[in-house]
């Protein structure tokens, strides 16, 4: 770090700004103990915010397989795509319906979630929230895709699950998975992995 942007860095804040930025903070803490309908290898519900913190830990992963994209970008998206969810909670993806309002509610939830934020702040954080839930770009694209792959992951961690539930992973999100050799990749292997999971559950049902 230069000398100029250690100075920079220590630069002290506006007191309202800060006190904004310090309440979206606590606020968004509310993700914690946002359940999603996994678990945890040992059977404790998942919460959003810990789905959130492995996907972001997956781009970062296979960041060297990314050429092209803009990484800091698509950690971004990551962090933010179910903040909303901090205030009205998960819809487990069975449920979801096309056609719902779901998405509209969850924008309405962002939007109250940044309501205090100083606004440049509020602006630059729903305006990523537009660009994952429109998939508008390549990175919104792959952030779509990894959300998907990290999911059927983590359902493979889970105390034995029914075949439906392995034959639902099967085909979720299929659409986003394919879009990019990488991620296609990725499925195969989930997917192929998926099978034994869907395969000793027709056993233990006889």
């Amino acid at each position: 770090m230069t000398d100029d942007a250690s100075k920079h860095a220590a630069d002290t804040m506006e007191p309202q700004r800060l006190a904004g930025i310090l309440t979206f903070l606590q606020e968004a803490e509310r993700l914690k103990d946002t359940i999603r309908s996994g678990s945890t290898r040992k059977g404790r519900p998942e919460s959003t915010a810990e789905h959130s913190w492995r996907l972001t830990l997956m781009v970062l992963l296979f960041q060297k397989e990314l050429e092209g994209i803009d990484l800091l970008k698509l950690v971004k998206l990551c962090v933010v795509h179910d903040l909303g969810e901090a205030i009205s909670g998960d819809i487990p993806a069975p449920l979801q319906q096309d056609g719902d309002d779901r998405e509209t509610r969850e924008r309405q939830d962002f939007q109250t979630l940044c309501a205090g934020l100083p606004e440049d702040i509020a602006e630059d954080l729903l305006s990523l929230w537009d660009e994952y839930a429109g998939a508008s770009t390549a990175e919104a694209r792959l952030a779509k895709a990894f959300d998907k792959l990290e999911t059927i992951l983590q359902h493979h961690l889970m105390p034995p699950q029914s075949a439906e539930f392995h034959g639902f992973n099967l085909t979720y999100g299929t659409s986003r998975t394919d879009q990019f050799p990488l991620t296609r990749q990725i499925r195969e292997v989930v997917d192929d992995q998926t099978r034994v999971f869907l395969s000793e559950a027709q056993d233990r049902n006889g």
